[in-house]
């Protein structure tokens, strides 16, 4: 007894024939079925260049189109003529023009002697697995699906949708169970047999000619009526990506395939010249012997796929830009961004360089210039500091600097001033995030400017606005953004410890060290401005419970809070 091949092919005939031929040399003869859109010239030399092989049939032609009933025929024509013209064939196997043989013929053909009653088939209920792709797991089995996903798109997806809205289901045949799998399998003759001649399969063929992809769901389903003993899984290697789109194997794979222990390996590039040699050679070249393992590889697919879709933390380019929420980390490192410190603080900026190793940017997100550190115009990655450039993708911009930065902590300041909008929803859902805001604190800007007193009320109207907003995204469900808030009063309240809180957050322990503090701005008559402010229509509420009395805190004064011990 022996294994008959079932070829499915449709282009690369010299390699069709290659393989067919490495099959026949190893005793196991071969039906192919060449789809109907290959040119009857390109068939007719096919056959001629066969002509001197016994033991190779070519089946009935049928058009094979992905996902549609063109594949079920092909086979079932094949695996009928293999079945009547070789009655020594105890296992059909199903491949395609694609699929090479990894370890020598023999070895498959004992495999199988040792396992004479077994159905090597995956199947398995829509419920058990969960890589169907498209969103049609049940429903494959339930609509009809007349138009091809491939060429009738738009009447395949419209028609889809009139049947869900008028609740149309179609009836499963009485005692069928519908299952999926590999569409590379193989049966006994006796299970096939029995598929093939079953006294309902005309019926069986009026249902699945109209389900989605019935190559994965015809014989999967019927072998669980016939069969006695099922093996769900396929002999065959075939590894999908996230699209459920066939990885193709090309010749850098050889390594990795022979790893696999598999007897045959599907998607083979036809000019992986490498792996045809490699593999379609005589039996001095065999592995050896043993079950096949195609977990053995799963893992470097795995991490392959997860490096597709996710990329590296922080890293996009021209060739991989992800979608949102696709990302594997929205910047490539840890970063601070300091609101109202500087308006609070005179030099705060140098005074901070002077206590870090971090970079200290000035204002990335100025509405003139992006402020880098050391008033450098262009910065490392060929940054530009130019406002155009960096606001036609504010997140791009951030991303860059933190990946051309990556392993140095930057930090920078930002407020309502800044061009936030596009920025600052990045800022919150990232988490290398640090931000520490002193809400109101930009109100300083205007006590200290020259302004008539009605524009200092219209543009702090419209800055507390823009900072609510950002305070409130600090708030929602998506903060992964590591964040402290203080009102411009609570900070004031002991401004020394809370400088500390932000340079242990740099760098842990540095603030326990602290001893030079920067200054204070002069804020006589602060009070009076926001007295003023609030007499005139505008309350700045997120200064916090300022007193209006109080026109200047204590220079640098360290207030301590008393700690309970227990």
């Amino acid at each position: 007894m022996t294994v008959g091949i079932v070829m499915l092919a449709h282009s690369d005939l010299d390699r069709v024939e290659q393989i067919a031929r490495h099959w026949v040399a190893g005793g196991c003869p071969v039906v192919i079925h060449l789809d109907k859109k290959v040119p009857k010239d390109a068939v007719a030399a096919f056959r001629d260049s066969l002509s001197d092989v016994a033991d190779i049939r070519l089946s009935k032609r049928h058009k094979c189109e992905w996902g549609m009933w063109g594949l079920v025929a092909a086979t079932q024509d094949a695996s009928e003529l293999m079945l009547s013209e070789f009655p020594q064939v105890r296992h059909v196997f199903l491949s395609s023009g694609a699929c090479v043989p990894l370890r020598p013929v023999q070895e498959l053909v004992d495999y199988l002697d040792a396992n004479p009653d077994t159905d090597f088939i995956e199947s398995a209920t829509t419920s058990e697995v969960s890589w169907a792709v498209d969103g049609l797991e049940k429903e494959r089995f339930t609509l009809r699906f007349p138009f091809s996903w491939r060429t009738q798109r738009r009447l395949f997806d419209r028609y889809v949708e009139f049947q869900r809205k008028l609740g149309i289901k179609r009836k499963v045949p009485a005692g069928l169970t519908p299952h999926i799998g590999s569409q590379w399998w193989c049966l006994t003759r006796q299970t096939l047999s029995a598929i093939l001649q079953d006294p309902l399969r005309a019926s069986y063929d009026r249902y699945f000619r109209r389900v989605w992809i019935p190559d994965e769901s015809y014989f999967q389903t019927l072998a669980r009526i016939s069969s006695r003993k099922i093996q769900s899984r396929s002999l065959t290697l075939s590894k999908f990506d996230f699209q459920g789109k066939p990885h193709i194997f090309y010749d850098d794979h050889l390594q990795l395939l022979r790893r696999s222990d598999c007897f045959v390996a599907r998607k083979i590039w036809p000019r992986a010249d490498r792996l045809f040699d490699a593999f379609l050679r005589t039996p001095e070249s065999a592995l050896k012997q043993a079950e096949p393992q195609p977990s053995k590889i799963d893992r470097l697919f795995s991490r392959a796929t997860d490096r597709r879709t996710r990329g590296r933390p922080g890293l996009s380019m021209q060739s991989r830009f992800p979608n949102e929420s696709w990302e594997n980390g929205l910047t490539a490192h840890a970063y601070t961004v300091l609101e109202g410190f500087d308006d609070l603080f005179e030099d705060f900026q140098p005074w901070l360089q002077r206590q870090v190793t971090s970079t200290v940017h000035g204002h990335l997100f100025a509405k003139d210039r992006a402020e880098f550190a050391g008033g450098e115009t262009t910065y490392r990655g060929g940054l530009s500091d130019n406002a155009v450039l960096r606001d036609y993708n504010p997140h791009a911009f951030l991303k860059n600097l933190m990946w051309n930065t990556r392993g140095q902590h930057q930090c920078f300041f930002m407020g309502p001033g800044d061009v936030m909008d596009d920025i600052h929803w990045e800022l919150v859902k990232d988490a290398n995030a640090n931000l520490f805001v002193i809400s109101g604190a930009w109100l300083i800007q205007h006590f200290r400017s020259n302004q008539n007193f009605a524009d200092i009320r219209a543009d702090a109207a419209l800055r507390q606005k823009l900072e609510r907003e950002h305070l409130t995204a600090l708030k929602s469900p998506f903060v992964k953004a590591t964040h402290k808030v203080w009102t411009m009063a609570e900070f004031l309240e002991a401004p020394v410890e809370n400088l500390r809180i932000v340079l242990d957050a740099l760098e842990p322990g540095l603030g326990q060290g602290l001893t030079d503090t920067p200054k204070l701005t002069d804020l006589t008559g602060f009070g009076t401005f926001v007295r003023t402010l609030k007499n005139q229509g505008m309350h700045p509420y997120l200064l916090g419970d300022f007193d209006e009395g109080y026109d200047q805190p204590r220079q640098n004064a360290e207030t301590r809070k008393p700690y309970l011990v227990r």
